[in-house]
């Protein structure tokens, strides 16, 4: 079933109807965020790219020309320098784990997740290249076996035993990363799993300045890569601690009120301290720590689903797990610790004018808040598998008004020949004739999620215009 809302006029600003004891939905902003361009993400690949190159120029200025006399030493030179390549990428790998907020800004949630999956495979290929290399070259030096060869680093080398740890963290790592094994685990044990990373760092550091050839002599390389990991720890320490840690003294959020939008979705909201202050963009989340027992040691990300207003914040939640249901009990005063706000799920990241947003079932929440912020003229369809599951309609009906808005509510299963209809590349283009010149905001099941990506690109939308909705890091 296609139900349409087309509304070509109406108020700029306002509040909607009444939902809840009287408490207005959000007030719609008549400003439009400025569009931020691609400039600092191409600045700082650029300088990614330098550091890579400057990673490996220590062993190019030791390694005199003709050195390489025999497969050994080819070997082992292979091994060096795989292994300068990894420590870099680790430093990378950790900085983009670091929530800077600069980072978000200049790159972008989505592409910042892409570089991070990326950059973690390769970091994996080398630290397993750098080992077995590093292995082989040195036993077929010394004429031992591999096996003999690795027993000798275990017990006469420095740090090697660290070493040897956090390469196979890094492999448990890769491992849950895995797409199918990751959708299996609980989010907190994933989650967890993957924070190894920074005991992969400490793990790491000792053996590249006790053993490394380039790196264990005093010298303006070993200052150069001491600095580097400086760096990246201030700016863990920053992203992690001291930016919400400030945030939360500032803002000192409490919950105010939980409502039942469905039989299974709440809304949570929160009343602060100068939330007028508070830069925040519809689409964006945060990370939400509830201070109360059975949810004080849990931190998981959620949406906003309404815009900034001065008063009060609220985020929408699909009751799916123990956490979640444990949130529906949540007493009014109780204390929120959050971390954000992040992600480049915003008005702000577009390229286009205007835009095409698509939402299934609770993937609506970030979207709902972007319509306060886009440009007039945005088109909505919203995906849901019964009417039951269609959240916050009213006011999207009444969004729609305000923000010269058209709004699909495509109803039922995906195998039903109306949705699939709607969800074709054909059916996009009937809807939205001009779908390929607008940006497209995508949020939903992973199902969903993957076949409008599919429909998208065939429908003619350049990739750069996709935005999705991305909580991993």
């Amino acid at each position: 079933m296609t139900h349409q809302h087309t509304h070509a006029a109406g108020r700029r600003t306002g509040t909607t109807p009444s939902r809840h004891g009287g408490r207005p939905a959000a007030d719609v902003r008549p400003l439009v965020p400025p569009r931020r361009g691609p400039g600092g993400r191409r600045l700082l690949a650029a300088l990614l790219v330098v550091g890579l190159l400057a990673s490996v120029l220590p062993w190019w200025w030791d390694t005199p020309a003709g050195s390489l006399k025999n497969s050994a030493a080819t070997v082992t030179a292979a091994g060096r320098i795989t292994g300068l390549v990894a420590g870099y990428l680790l430093l990378v790998q950790v900085l983009m784990m670091s929530r800077l907020r600069v980072l978000e800004r200049w790159i972008g949630g989505e592409q910042i997740a892409r570089w991070h999956r990326d950059v973690g495979a390769t970091l994996l290929v080398a630290v397993l290249a750098h080992m077995s290399l590093i292995l082989v070259g040195y036993a077929d030096l010394e004429d031992n076996s591999v096996l003999a060869e690795a027993g000798v680093l275990l017990s006469d080398y420095e740090d090697m035993v660290s070493a040897f740890a956090a390469a196979a963290i890094m492999v448990l790592i890769g491992f849950t990363s895995m797409r199918a094994i990751r959708r299996a685990l609980p989010y907190e044990l994933w989650y967890h799993l993957h924070l190894a990373s920074y005991v992969v760092l400490l793990l790491g550091f000792g053996h590249q300045f006790s053993n490394g050839a380039q790196l264990f002599r005093p010298g303006p390389v070993r200052t150069f890569w001491i600095a580097m990991y400086m760096l990246v720890v201030a700016a863990l320490l920053w992203g992690r601690v001291v930016a919400p840690l400030l945030f939360n003294l500032r803002h000192r959020l409490r919950v105010a009120d939980v409502v039942a939008e469905s039989s299974d979705t709440i809304s949570i909201y929160l009343t602060g301290d100068r939330l007028d202050r508070l830069e925040m963009l519809g689409g964006q989340f945060f990370r939400w720590r509830f201070l109360t027992p059975g949810c004080w040691w849990q931190s998981h990300p959620f949406s906003v689903s309404a815009a900034a207003n001065g008063r009060w914040l609220r985020l929408t939640v699909k009751v799916v797990g123990s956490h979640t249901a444990d949130l529906r009990d949540l007493d009014p005063g109780t204390r929120v610790w959050a971390a954000g706000p992040s992600g480049t799920f915003t008005a702000a990241h577009r390229v286009r004018e205007r835009a095409l947003l698509i939402a299934g079932g609770s993937g609506i929440t970030p979207i709902r808040a972007m319509l306060e912020e886009l440009p007039p003229g945005a088109a909505l369809i919203y995906r849901a598998s019964t009417p039951a599951d269609v959240l916050l309609h009213r006011e999207l009906d009444w969004l729609a008004q305000a923000r010269h808005t058209s709004i699909w509510y495509v109803v039922g299963s995906r195998h039903d020949p109306g949705p699939r209809e709607v969800m074709s590349p054909e059916g996009l283009r009937r809807l939205v004739p001009d779908v390929a010149r607008r940006d497209v905001y995508l949020c939903g099941p992973p199902g969903l999620v993957e076949q409008s990506l599919r429909v998208l690109r065939q429908a003619g939308v350049p990739r750069r215009q996709i935005h999705l909705a991305t909580f991993e890091l």
